[in-house]
């Protein structure tokens, strides 16, 4: 049973909210917050219903068992030479007859997942009844079929005596008492020479942690979790006893979708080692681990769903080590402080007359106008016009524009494409930034660009920084290619949240947005991002940030032959800046232009 193309894209979507939605399911039943879970997101992929009342059983489990002590004792049981897979079934099976009618009795809208998860199971795994001599495949069924028949399935006579065992353990008063029904049906159905060979139950409990700490459990536990050793096989151990479908049939469910999908899976050491790399080549994050997968969940969808987001303030604000790439983004810092001082007449100059025009618009925005309305303080002379005129416009009413209700964010392209303009491109943004701070405009400057599969924005200065963090943004440095729609659509995101009025946002660009990543092993690899499919993708996103109330200027730094595909990106609202000496008047110009505006 596999979902349509569309169901799968609408959950993965939703990841974040499934993985909440199962653990806020754990928490409620059992009442323990503290508990934590890895969730299944290719089980919930395979049946929601089975992905959700496991994680009912885990959290109910918690609550009516003590479930450290149940899977003690399962590992003591593998020590003693116990077959691990099928004691676990018969775990599960106990483990299901314990807790489930519990569970449906205090919550009665659990049954319905209960009822749905066991149909699932049993029309995904048994298209065949299990072979003669399979007794556990038949009594798996058998309890299946309790469930949904409420305890009147038929049954094969020989099975009569398992299934009636696995009906006690719904009886279990405690811990100890549902493991000695687990124990004893091991012995009964799996391996009955148990007792002679290894020993009774009382011989297993009695294995000490220092027995089992010797043992090598790497043939028992993931790749991911061999460093963990026994402590996680004992809670691999207790969080598989509260399933009841077969692990095999979800991962090879998983295995045809990712083929049908083209979905790339890589490692968690993988993408460990991918995230050092970028740190070391970026420096820190300024994001916590929380509020990056919360950022990565809304931005990287669609064509981006394969890519990742990096917040920092670059390698020389917060390096993890001074490597090469920390000396070399000193340089280019240096390289760039000497063309300001070089140029620093024409950019003064120009911080100058920016902040002047921009300071005249926002006095005059400032100033009080009155006009005729229909509500306001009365005008005496204009009450004759009552029953004779159908104008009500009997009140004057004052306006005033609020100049703060205005924020700017600057975009840099930072890729490896601008290498050539970077001290002119830093000189721009240092500009607006200027002339911004001084007739104190709220305003964020990031820069962009991408580094393999992540798309790294770098923050010069926030909205409410003091001016003096303008000098950031002379640590911009151009590196490697550029995904210019989901930049634009997540400094866009930021923008957005702010509380003021008229958003403006600004992005100095050479209008060739381009990201082609080399098929690197242990790497997502997103689609290539170049030609028309490219610059459609960034135009959409700048048609929807102006459909939600930003304007959107594009300044042009780049090639004169590229000005047709910034035209197509930012249609009229976009400026060309051969000589930087007319820089402050042609943004200048815009900016009014928005100021200006009451729409």
């Amino acid at each position: 049973m596999y979902m349509n193309n569309d169901k799968v894209m609408e959950i993965d979507d939703c990841r974040l909210e499934l993985e909440n939605r199962i653990r806020n399911l754990l928490w409620t039943i059992s009442g323990d917050y503290s508990l934590n879970m890895k969730v299944d997101i290719p089980l919930y992929l395979r049946s929601r219903a089975i992905a959700l009342y496991d994680g009912i059983k885990q959290g109910a489990l918690a609550r009516f068992f003590d479930k450290d002590m149940l899977g003690l004792y399962l590992v003591k049981k593998v020590y003693c030479q116990a077959d691990e897979e099928k004691l676990t079934v018969i775990a599960q099976l106990c483990v299901e007859e314990a807790i489930g009618e519990k569970i449906c009795q205090e919550r009665p809208g659990v049954r319905k997942m209960q009822r749905q998860a066991c149909e699932d199971i049993l029309d995904q795994e048994f298209e065949e009844l299990p072979p003669y001599q399979d007794i556990l495949g038949r009594l798996r069924i058998a309890v299946l079929r309790d469930r949904l028949g409420n305890g009147s399935s038929h049954v094969e006579d020989r099975l009569k005596k398992y299934r009636d065992m696995v009906s006690e353990a719904g009886n279990a008063r405690d811990t100890m008492e549902l493991i000695r029904i687990i124990d004893k049906l091991y012995n009964m159905i799996a391996d009955p020479d148990f007792e002679k060979q290894h020993g009774n139950l009382e011989h297993v409990l009695s294995v000490t942690l220092e027995e089992l700490a010797e043992q090598d459990w790497k043939d028992f536990l993931s790749e991911e979790l061999y460093e963990e050793g026994l402590e996680s096989y004992i809670e691999q151990m207790a969080a598989r006893i509260t399933d009841m479908e077969d692990a095999s049939v979800t991962d090879e469910m998983e295995k045809n979708r990712q083929s049908r999908h083209k979905v790339t899976v890589i490692t968690e050491e993988a993408l460990e080692k991918a995230y050092t790399y970028v740190e070391l080549n970026f420096g820190k994050s300024y994001l916590d681990p929380a509020q990056e997968k919360r950022m990565n969940y809304l931005m990287c969808r669609d064509i981006h769903r394969d890519c990742s987001l990096y917040f920092t303030e670059g390698i020389l604000k917060n390096p993890v080590k001074r490597n090469y790439q920390y000396e070399y983004a000193v340089r280019l810092k240096n390289r760039n402080i000497h063309l300001y001082h070089d140029k620093h007449r024409i950019v003064k100059s120009n911080i100058a007359s920016l902040s002047e025009l921009l300071r005249k618009t926002l006095v005059n925005k400032n100033e009080k106008q009155e006009i005729i309305s229909d509500r306001g303080k009365i005008i005496p002379s204009r009450l004759w016009r009552v029953g004779r005129s159908s104008e009500a416009d009997l009140f004057r009413r004052e306006l005033k524009s609020d100049a703060s209700d205005f924020v700017v964010d600057v975009l840099i392209d930072a890729s490896g494409s601008q290498m050539s303009r970077q001290g002119e491109v830093a000189l721009q943004a240092y500009i607006i930034s200027e002339a911004l701070s001084n007739v104190k405009i709220p305003h964020r400057v990031m820069s962009f660009c991408t580094f393999w599969d992540y798309t790294i924005l770098h923050r010069f200065r926030e909205y409410d920084d003091p001016k003096e963090a303008n000098e950031n943004i002379f640590n911009y440095v151009t590196s490697s290619n550029n995904r210019d729609g989901l930049a634009i659509k997540t400094v866009g995101y930021g923008l957005l949240q702010r509380p003021e009025e008229k958003k403006i946002l600004i992005v100095l660009s050479d209008g060739k947005p381009y990201d082609v990543i080399v098929n690197r092993p242990n790497a997502k690899n997103p689609q290539p991002y170049m030609g028309r499919y490219a610059v459609n993708d960034t135009a959409t996103e700048v048609r929807h940030l102006r459909n939600q109330g930003v304007s959107v200027l594009g300044v042009f730094a780049g090639k004169e032959q590229d000005l047709a595909t910034e035209k197509k990106i930012f249609g009229k609202d976009f400026a060309y800046i051969r000589d930087i000496a007319n820089f402050s008047r042609i943004v200048g110009k815009y900016l009014i232009k928005q100021l200006d505006s009451d729409s």
